[in-house]
């Protein structure tokens, strides 16, 4: 049986589908396993979710700098970094009739298959990394990899950041963008996928000071989804790796975990990865990456701690924590409590009616208001009601009514998403209102 949590990922994942925030990719040709594409919503959601990292990590910071490196890199990164090696995920497949591949740390069973109850071949280490080639002609010699990490690119390039700009230990170099797994069992909707969006930090100091920063920064990164992204704190929790569980590369490594319905999951992970990265590219490269301190000449290989998260992950927590059912007047009202600074529509005019002298008020005023919020005209379709149900189910913190009587009193009302409140102002005060609203 399905249980009430289970049932909000199910309902949220056909709202994403419905309202036009995901889609699966390619679903014409029937799709690709954990790839999906982002619709009108779903892009400025995550938008936005890249916004205000970005805006908090980088630039309301003086001690971090932004950097974008390469999807593609040689062989020799990933050989220095031990992804050639490490990262891997323990294979099996079944040996009945099915012949599907899983993840065997994933499986409660390790002998039988969960799909046919075949047995299972024994597991064997798969490295999750995408090979391609460069140039016309496939050989050995043009082997290059899709980056799993964006943070090598970051350590590839500290020595040209240091000597570019006037960055001093301790500082962060920052980065958005793309990565790809070739992840064995990939699923619970975008939570796991084969191609997702990270945003990552690493944060370079000074030896002996990491243990510092490592906390500073979980409380950092934990507040910022409490107080930036709304996340209710309750749902959130710290989780300590354990000796077997860290990454080769790791000294301490905690996970800000989220209470996803399919249970507690990894959301952003907070990683003291020494000097490990730093050493192993000077060793490889054989070109120095040391950091010379300006003021006492002490040269050193600084530690480093990386607060790492992906916006995939950070989409579905979000929709998941503001997703809301409720009865109002004996019909069910779907609701993204989403906060303000996450919602991908933050206002929406609406006309009562396709009245000629109605949408012209409406559109003036969606030129007045549009320079200041996220706007969105609604004239569509059926009763104000329906309308104001679809700006609920994206998240709309609130609309802008424009009846007949704006046509006397050139007043709008402006109607709340969560309490459904309603409030009479005036065409002229419009902004300065909902700048208040929005701000409280």
């Amino acid at each position: 049986m399905i249980d009430e949590r289970e049932q909000v990922m199910e309902k949220v994942t056909a709202l994403c589908k419905r309202r036009g925030f995901v889609y699966p990719a390619a679903e014409i040709y029937g799709g690709v396993g954990a790839l999906y594409d982002y619709g009108p919503y779903g892009v400025a959601l995550r938008r936005n979710i890249r916004h205000l990292w970005w805006r908090h990590v980088v630039e309301l910071r003086d001690d971090v700098v932004g950097l974008e490196s390469t999807i593609l890199m040689p062989p020799s990164v990933w050989e220095a970094s031990g992804h050639l090696e490490h990262f891997t995920d323990p294979l099996v497949e079944c040996q009945g009739q099915c012949h599907q591949r899983f993840r065997a740390d994933h499986l409660a069973d390790r002998e039988r298959c969960p799909n046919c109850g075949g047995p299972l071949s024994e597991a064997r280490r798969f490295n999750l990394m995408f090979r391609t080639h460069v140039g016309p002609v496939e050989e050995t010699a043009s082997e290059i990899y899709l980056r799993p990490e964006t943070a090598q690119g970051m350590f590839v390039d500290f020595r040209n950041v240091i000597n570019s700009t006037r960055v001093r230990i301790p500082f962060g170099i920052a980065q958005q963008g793309r990565s790809f797994r070739n992840e064995i069992s990939p699923g619970n909707f975008i939570f796991r996928l084969r191609e997702f969006e990270q945003m990552e930090m690493e944060y370079f100091c000074r030896p002996g000071e990491d243990e510092r920063w490592h906390a500073y920064w979980l409380e950092e990164r934990l507040r910022w989804y409490v107080e930036v992204l709304g996340i209710r704190r309750e749902n959130l929790r710290l989780r300590e790796h354990g000796l077997e569980e860290k990454a080769h590369y790791a000294k301490a490594s905690t996970d800000i975990e989220y209470h996803f319905p399919f249970g507690w999951g990894e959301l952003e992970g907070v990683a003291n990865r020494t000097d490990y990265d730093l050493r192993r590219h000077q060793e490889f490269s054989h070109e120095d990456l040391s950091y010379l301190d300006p003021e006492t000449q002490e040269r050193y290989l600084p530690f480093v701690v990386e607060p790492a998260v992906g916006v995939d992950r950070i989409m579905i927590a979000a929709l998941v924590d503001a997703y809301d059912e409720e009865e109002v007047r004996g019909e069910r009202r779907v609701v993204l409590h989403l906060h303000p600074n996450l919602a991908p529509v933050q206002v929406a005019v609406v006309p009562l009616s396709k009245r000629e002298e109605l949408i012209r008020v409406a559109r003036d005023l969606q030129a007045r208001v549009r320079p200041h919020f996220r706007v969105e005209y609604d004239e569509t379709g059926g009763h104000i009601g329906r309308r104001y149900r679809r700006q609920d189910e994206i998240g709309t913190p609130f609309c802008l009514t424009v009846d007949f009587d704006s046509l006397d009193d050139r007043a709008v009302t402006i109607r709340e998403r969560d309490g459904m409140t309603q409030e009479r102002v005036p065409i002229a005060g419009v902004v300065e209102r909902l700048q208040e609203r929005l701000a409280g």
